[in-house]
């Protein structure tokens, strides 16, 4: 029985430059062309494989094979021997930011593959760009992460192509609250974090929440719902650009109501202290 690919199938590539070298891709047009610099004539695809073990295993025998230098590691473990936790949003490195140029520096030359298919390397051109834009990790601040989406433009431009292309339902999880990620990823690969500024951030929400002010008092459903979604957006970045997580913004809020007791008066919830204040006022 043949069987049928997957569209959404990994697809890796064992390729031949000619004289020079056997390797190991997910995208033949960013690492081969872009990276390395070799036109499409100049190298072959020796095999294509949807299981990334068997093709690890196959690019070390084949280097054999043909003569080549054989890999000190298989390409399925690239970024491990580093301790780089790799999602198909991130890249988190085993060091604080205050560290990281210098452990950067130690790597050189070391290269790892995201979940996403991205190729990434520290080298000379990289280093500065991932100390500059790497953010402590809310979860550890012994560790940096960076957005991988971001990290791509940089090494190859906006028109790289990528064997990985998520829907938003793919790359969105709401149970986790991974639309944060996306936000910020958004707003990292357009510079907002780098050229962007707390005060006009306040001002665009202070505009959506006119927007929103507006679709309520028309009862418009998909403007409260646009409002709302931008005002959300926002805040996520105005976060960002003081220091915080929206996440940790959100539990510390959560942490403090969670705890309040109280009752509604006249459509609003009020908490027990301000309401036994407002019963001394009426009384």
């Amino acid at each position: 029985m043949i069987k049928t690919m997957n569209k959404n199938e990994k697809k890796f590539y064992i390729y031949h430059i000619h004289g020079i070298k056997i390797g190991l891709t997910r995208n033949l047009k960013s690492r081969v062309e872009k990276m390395q610099g070799y036109g499409p004539h100049q190298y072959e695809i020796l095999e294509e494989h949807t299981c990334i073990d068997k093709a690890s295993d196959r690019e070390l025998e084949l280097q054999r094979d043909y003569g080549y230098k054989v890999d000190e590691q298989l390409y399925k473990n690239l970024g491990k021997s580093m301790n780089i936790n790799n999602t198909k949003l991130t890249s988190t490195f085993p060091v604080s930011k205050k560290k990281l140029l210098n452990w950067l520096k130690e790597k050189n030359g070391c290269r790892w593959t995201t979940e996403a298919g991205h190729e990434f390397e520290i080298n000379p051109d990289t280093w500065d760009w991932i100390n500059k834009n790497s953010i402590v990790s809310k979860y550890n601040s012994s560790n940096s992460f960076i957005y991988n989406e971001a990290f791509n433009n940089f090494i190859y431009g906006n028109d790289s192509e990528s064997d990985y292309s998520p829907t938003i339902s793919q790359k969105t999880d709401y149970s986790k609250l991974e639309i944060f990620d996306n936000i910020r990823e958004w707003a990292t690969v357009r510079d907002l974090y780098l050229k962007g500024d707390p005060k006009t951030q306040l001002v665009k929400l202070i505009e959506e929440l006119g927007e929103l002010s507006r679709a309520i008092l028309k009862d418009d459903k998909d403007e409260q719902i646009d409002a709302i979604g931008d005002a959300v957006v926002v805040l996520t970045n105005l976060s960002h650009l003081l220091g915080y997580d929206i996440e940790y913004c959100i539990q510390s809020a959560y942490d403090v109501i969670s705890k309040r007791t109280g009752r509604m008066v006249d459509g609003t919830f009020v908490k027990d202290e301000d309401g036994q204040k407002l019963k001394s006022i009426t009384l």
